[in-house]
């Protein structure tokens, strides 16, 4: 019997498939731009085959539009969002509707995943908010992670339509690498911490925005003819209301905040691959796709984390903070 190598294969078929991945490395390497230049100047002219080569990349920041609905415009990324809501909603279908107490198949995976979502929850907030939070956290973490992973299925970008003027443009595009998808991820991230803020601890929440007791309770003291408190008194309320209005303002810079970090790091990678597969075909990109995913994971878990955490800070009065401190 042949000797086992790694995975359950013998080391022949190892070797065979780690020169045949070198040839093709090589090949591509070769006939990339960075390849071909390297043989143009020792006189070799060496192209790959049209089917092979890579078109030349042009990243563009804003999305491309596919159709025109009266006024409304409907954008590659909008298709590749809706088509993200297609998958999850399949996927959930089917790995619900016939539900076993032993889960198998993509029902045990779907509970898998869902359950280290809800443990994260319940770690960071507790059992009792962990629960409310868990649909706030989960509908983020999948739509990124899975608008993450189907815009690096090969050929998701390459297929390309006529839009008006004759331009060729892609069909689909990774929405997280659309300013607009993660701008409306923040916006879904910053009404649901302030609707459970308030709904938790009711005007008590907007305490920490609008507190102008200590500054009425001054001015009070001050017609009472008790100058020296009043202005200490005044001189604190000016401070809380200052941190009130810091405090709002933090609130609406975690939207800038979130916006960006996401589409800038899906974009940079998009980028990333783009280039490297057009200087590099075929082979070489492989390695970035993982770095890809990792970063789409790492994107998602960040997105749900905080909003995890923003969440948890919004139902905690100002009592509690004071006494843990």
């Amino acid at each position: 019997m042949p000797k086992r190598g790694c995975l359950g294969c013998s080391f022949p078929v190892i070797i065979g498939v780690a020169v045949i991945v070198l040839a093709l490395l090589v090949v591509s390497l070769l006939g990339g731009p960075v390849g071909s230049k390297l043989l143009g100047l020792v006189g070799i002219h060496f192209e790959l085959p049209a089917w092979a080569s890579v078109l030349k990349p042009e990243p563009k920041l804003p999305a491309e539009a596919i159709l025109h609905v009266g006024g409304f415009l409907i954008t590659n990324t909008m298709i590749a969002a809706w088509i993200t809501t297609i998958v999850l909603v399949v996927v959930s279908i089917l790995a619900t509707r016939r539900m076993k107490l032993v889960p198998a198949g993509l029902q045990a995976l779907l509970e898998f995943v869902l359950e280290l979502l809800l443990n994260f929850c319940n770690s960071v907030a507790g059992e009792k908010n962990g629960r409310k939070f868990f649909p706030v956290v989960a509908t983020i973490f999948l739509f990124v992670i899975v608008n993450a992973c189907l815009s690096l299925i090969p050929g998701y970008g390459s297929i390309v339509v006529i839009e008006a003027g004759h331009k060729m443009v892609p069909l689909l595009r990774g929405a997280n690498t659309d300013l607009n998808v993660p701008l409306v991820l923040a916006l879904f991230s910053f009404v649901a911490v302030e609707y459970f803020g308030i709904r938790t601890l009711k005007l008590r929440y907007l305490k920490k925005f609008i507190n102008v007791s200590k500054l009425g309770s001054g001015v009070k003291m001050l017609f009472m003819g008790k100058v020296k408190s009043a202005f200490a008194e005044i001189f604190f309320g000016i401070i809380d209301v200052a941190v009130g209005l810091l405090e709002a303002l933090s609130e609406f810079i975690r939207i800038v905040s979130f916006t960006f970090r996401l589409f800038g790091n899906m974009t940079a990678g998009e980028i990333l691959l783009l280039i490297a597969a057009f200087l590099v075909p075929w082979v070489f990109p492989v390695i970035f796709y993982g770095l890809e995913l990792l970063v789409g994971l790492i994107q998602a878990v960040v997105f749900g984390g905080l909003t995890l955490v923003f969440l948890t800070m919004a139902v905690a009065s100002h009592d509690e903070h004071s006494e843990k401190h």
